[in-house]
C-alpha cells in the first residue's frame, strides 16, 4: 500500500505529536508500505531524504521556532503544503492520505482528497477539538472553528488519541470517531533493570506554555525541598524566563537544570536516568513524553486532566499520582509520598513498565493498517 502523510511537525520540530507522526510512520515502513510525508522546513534540514524507509519532503513555511508554529507558518504550510501533496498525489497515486492534525494540516487534505478521489484518515490531536488546548483553541482557532466542520465530514476515518479527546470532540463534530492510543516501540524504549537514583530525580519534558504550567511544578518542587532531589526540565517557550525567575526566588538554582529543547532521543536518554516523571499540565490529548515515561518505567505525577488518567495506575500496581487541579497541594503530597520512601518508589516505577504494554507501537499500527486498508477498498 502507499501512504502519503501529511503534517506540518515532524522531529525535530514539534512537540509529542510529531513524535507520535514519526512512530507511525515508521511503523508504517516496517510493515512493508511505501510511505510518503509531507511536513516544513527548519533551518538547514535537507529538503529531501530517506529515513528508516520513509520519504521526507520538507517545505519551507517561515517556522521561526522548533517547539511552536505560529499561525503565519501555519497558513503558509496550508498552501506550499496543499499545492505539494496535489502534485504528489497525480505522480505518485498513494492508496490513502494519513493526516495529522486537522488544523492546519486537514484542510489541505479536504481539498487535494475533492479533486483527486484519493481517502484521507484524519488523526486529530487535543489541539484540534475546540476547548482542548485553551493557548490554542480560545485563541486565534476560534476563528477558525466555524470553518473546521467540512474537514472532519470530509475524513474517510477520524481517529482520536484518547477517549479524553474523542468524547470533547462529539458534541461539535458528530462523525465516527475511533479511538487508537499514541503508542511507543517497548523494545526500543527498554530501561533495563530498573535502579533508583541518588538523589531521585524529577523531569519535566514539554513546552514552557501555560497549558503545560512549568511553575506550578516548580513551586511544588520547592514544597518538599527540605527532601532530597534534583529537577530536569526538557523544552523551551515563553515562559521560560519566568521559570528560571520562580527558580532563583526559591533558591533552587542547584536543583534544577534547563537544558533547552532538545531532540527525541535526547528525551528518551534522559528519562533512562530518571525517576520521576512530574507533568502538571491544565490540559492533555494522551501526552506523548507521558506514555514514553511510562515504557522507559518512571513513576508518574500528573494532572488529573483529559488522557492523563490512561497513563496511571491506581491502588494494585500502582505507577503515579492523578492529581486534581482544584487541589494543587495533591502534587506535594504526591511527590513527598514518592520522594520519602524508596521503596514506593521503586515499586511505582516496576509498575509503570507494565502499564505501558497497553501502549505498545506494534498494535497502534496495526489499528491504523486495518483503517487503511478499509478506507483503501471503499
Amino acid at each position: 500500500m502507499r501512504i502519503l502523510v501529511l503534517s506540518h511537525e515532524y522531529p525535530p520540530i514539534g512537540g509529542g505529536g510529531s513524535r507520535v507522526v514519526q512512530d507511525l510512520t515508521r511503523g508504517f515502513a516496517r510493515l512493508g508500505h511505501e510511505v510518503q510525508i509531507i511536513t516544513a522546513q527548519w533551518k538547514d534540514l535537507p529538503r529531501e531524504e530517506t529515513q528508516d524507509g520513509v520519504k521526507i519532503h520538507r517545505l519551507a513555511s517561515g517556522r521561526r521556532q522548533p517547539f511552536r508554529a505560529g499561525l503565519s507558518a501555519m497558513a503558509r504550510f496550508v498552501l506550499v503544503g496543499g499545492w505539494a501533496t496535489l502534485r504528489l498525489v497525480r505522480a505518485w497515486k498513494p492508496d490513502v492520505i494519513h493526516v495529522h492534525f486537522a488544523v492546519p494540516n486537514g484542510a489541505a487534505a479536504l481539498v487535494v482528497s475533492r479533486l483527486t478521489g484519493v481517502p484521507y484518515v484524519l488523526t486529530v490531536h487535543l489541539g484540534d477539538v475546540p476547548g482542548g488546548s485553551p493557548e490554542k483553541t480560545g485563541g486565534w482557532f476560534r476563528w477558525m472553528a466555524p470553518f473546521t466542520p467540512p474537514i472532519w465530514k470530509g475524513a474517510a476515518q477520524v481517529v482520536a488519541v484518547s477517549q479524553f479527546t474523542r468524547s470533547l470532540a462529539l458534541p461539535r463534530y458528530p462523525v465516527d470517531i475511533q479511538v487508537v492510543f499514541n503508542g511507543v516501540d517497548l523494545e526500543e524504549l527498554d530501561p533495563g533493570e530498573i535502579r533508583l537514583n541518588q538523589p531521585a530525580r524529577v523531569i519535566f519534558a514539554g513546552r514552557f506554555v501555560a497549558q503545560k504550567d512549568p511553575l506550578q511544578l516548580v513551586r511544588s518542587l520547592a514544597a518538599v525541598k527540605d527532601l532530597p532531589w534534583t529537577c530536569s526540565l526538557l523544552g523551551d517557550g515563553d515562559l521560560r524566563g519566568e521559570v528560571e525567575q520562580e527558580i532563583a526566588r526559591q533558591g533552587l538554582q542547584e536543583r534544577f537544570s534547563l537544558p533547552g529543547w532538545v531532540t527525541p532521543q535526547e528525551v528518551t536518554e534522559a528519562f533512562r536516568h530518571s525517576d520521576i516523571l512530574f507533568m502538571p499540565s491544565r490540559s492533555e490529548g494522551l501526552p506523548v513524553v507521558g506514555v514514553q515515561a511510562t515504557a522507559m518505567g518512571l513513576a508518574l505525577v500528573l494532572s488529573q486532566v483529559g488522557g492523563n488518567v490512561d497513563l496511571v495506575e491506581t491502588g494494585v500496581g500502582a505507577n503515579g499520582f492523578l492529581v486534581d487541579l482544584a487541589h494543587p497541594q495533591g502534587f506535594e503530597e504526591a511527590l513527598r509520598a514518592l520522594l520519602s520512601s524508596q521503596e514506593k518508589l521503586l515499586a511505582y516505577r516496576q509498575a509503570s513498565r507494565k502499564v505501558a504494554e497497553k501502549f505498545d507501537l506494534g498494535g497502534v499500527v496495526q489499528s491504523y493498517d486495518q483503517i487503511f486498508s478499509r478506507v483503501a477498498r471503499q
